[in-house]
């Protein structure tokens, strides 16, 4: 009986032991990406999320704005407030990466897709260029906002990112690389094959912590830089606002999503899934 129990304890031991393995890193450069259509596929996913991203949210922010505006008979208890407008953030980056995760894994963000480089996920030319479509994309959902509402645009704003008065531009930086490494830092782990191959979560809610993530920050960031947390919203609403603030404070909005999404991958990759580790018993093995 003893011998029957460990001859059927032993298969399920072994695959216990065997369930997940580390896919294999993206190649630094693949040209061979270039060559297949769903490469495209993806960049067309990119920018047409970047564009519903930006068109929802800078309208969003100028609504709020319209309705608090005593000169409308606003006061400050009218409107969506910060908490509606950090919702329509963290909602659309819900909606918005559940429906391009299977085309091309819902990036949406500069950040992101360099976090996500950093971590091996992505190539370098799929990382340039998705960043590319994804600038283009947050141009022209602004620009949609202000073609269709140019004086609300020019009079609130245009929802872009500024560095609120009375704040320096240090706390504004730390506040923009603390708010991207919770949202990149959650990207990381909601994505993560090892959950999957373990069956400790369900895939199709990983959307739900990221844009859970983009909610929360936009609460604790909106009085101190507007949040940005991604390049891309900061840059397309600079553009197409086009006031010397807006450009002033820019480069606290790609310094600091960039210094948060490394810290993030560096985490990630390297302490919280061991991945100095790792590669230095393979190098031990080999040798």
């Amino acid at each position: 009986m003893t011998k029957d129990v460990e001859t059927h304890m032993e298969p399920a031991a072994e695959f216990s032991a065997k369930d997940y393995h580390d896919p294999p890193p993206a190649p630094l450069i693949d040209f061979v990406e270039l060559r297949s259509w769903s490469f495209y596929r993806a960049l067309i996913a990119e920018f047409i999320a970047t564009l519903l991203f930006l068109y929802i949210t800078v309208l969003t922010v100028i609504g709020y704005k319209s309705q608090i505006d005593p000169a409308h008979g606003g006061d400050d208890c009218d409107g969506v407030g910060i908490l509606g407008i950090a919702w329509a953030f963290g909602g659309m980056i819900f909606i918005l990466v559940y429906c391009t995760a299977g085309i091309s894994g819902g990036h949406i963000n500069p950040a992101v897709t360099f976090g996500l480089f950093l971590g091996r996920k992505v190539s370098l030319i799929r990382a340039l260029l998705y960043m590319v479509a994804q600038c283009l994309g947050a141009i022209c959902g602004v620009g949609l906002v202000k073609a269709f509402q140019k004086s609300y645009y020019n009079h609130y704003g245009g929802g872009a990112n500024e560095l609120a008065p009375g704040y320096s531009k240090g706390v504004g930086l730390g506040a923009e690389i603390i708010g991207t490494f919770v949202l990149v830092y959650t990207v990381f782990s909601a994505t993560d094959p090892k959950r999957n191959a373990r069956d400790s979560h369900v895939p199709v809610l990983a959307p739900l912590p990221i844009g859970f993530a983009v909610f929360m920050v936009h609460l604790a960031t909106i009085p101190i830089t507007g949040t940005g947390i991604n390049p891309a919203r900061s840059f397309g609403a600079a553009v197409i606002y086009n006031k010397d603030k807006a450009w002033d404070d820019q480069w606290i909005f790609w310094v600091g999503p960039f210094i948060g999404a490394a810290i993030a991958a560096f985490y990630h990759q390297y302490i919280l899934r061991a991945g100095a580790i790792k590669a230095l018993g393979s190098f031990r093995s080999n040798a």
